[in-house]
């Protein structure tokens, strides 16, 4: 086994790939925030078996394994709607990625359905990292009329909310509430225990091995 982590950086994800081809392995499977479509369509038609784990290609002839991000957001928004929020912030990553669309959008639907009016001063992006998540939950805390409650695109982003919430004297869930999303590790860690939307990630992991251990025999 060789794992290779880009930390969401498309440079080192190429220079990966070219490692791994170097190496000639059986297989790659793909579970990067970033990809660029042109070189895993280069893995595809060199006869090299891939998969993708958590997210999807539509226009790559390769398998996918992923939840239904959109469900997720929406479950994660009506979950602080039943608490009777109504002024609800999100936190995302790039939009450019397509799970991270899929969850606001998921967000909006959730507010829609609601009939909650769409605010996009509540509506922030941030990079990927908790520092990056506090600079947003900073901003968004210090409006003249701040979110009772904020979805977090990630768990990773969850922990910043948190550590802004905290920085400015809020107490959570009395002063906000706070939902992430995958359930990590740190979910159980944070003080008190983060609400998030749970990625079934073992089941995940070996469904993708199935797929692509398959691709590699020939058997698909």
């Amino acid at each position: 086994l060789v794992m290779c982590s880009t930390d969401n950086k498309p440079s080192k994800e190429a220079q990966y790939i070219s490692l791994l081809k170097q190496k000639k392995v059986d297989g790659i499977i793909v579970s990067t925030g970033f990809s660029e479509e042109a070189l895993l369509q280069s893995l595809i038609e060199q006869h090299i078996p891939i998969a993708l784990l958590a997210r999807d290609m539509p226009s790559l002839e390769a398998d996918s394994v992923k939840v239904d991000d959109a469900w997720g957001g929406y479950r994660a928004v009506s979950h602080l709607v039943e608490l009777g929020h109504r002024r609800i912030a999100v936190i995302a990553e790039d939009l450019k990625l397509a799970n991270m669309r899929e969850r606001v959008q998921g967000y909006w639907r959730a507010l829609s359905e609601a009939e909650i009016p769409f605010d996009d001063g509540l509506v922030e992006v941030s990079d990927f990292s908790a520092d990056g998540a506090k600079n947003c939950a900073y901003r968004l805390l210090e409006r003249p009329k701040p979110p009772t409650a904020i979805f977090a695109c990630n768990d990773l982003l969850a922990t910043g909310v948190i550590r802004a919430a905290r920085e400015l004297g809020l107490t959570i869930p009395w002063d906000l509430s706070v939902v992430g999303f995958d359930d990590i590790a740190v979910a159980e860690i944070v003080d008190p225990p983060l609400t998030t939307v749970a990625q079934p990630i073992a089941r995940m992991g070996r469904q993708v091995i199935d797929l692509l251990v398959e691709e590699i025999r020939g058997q698909k």
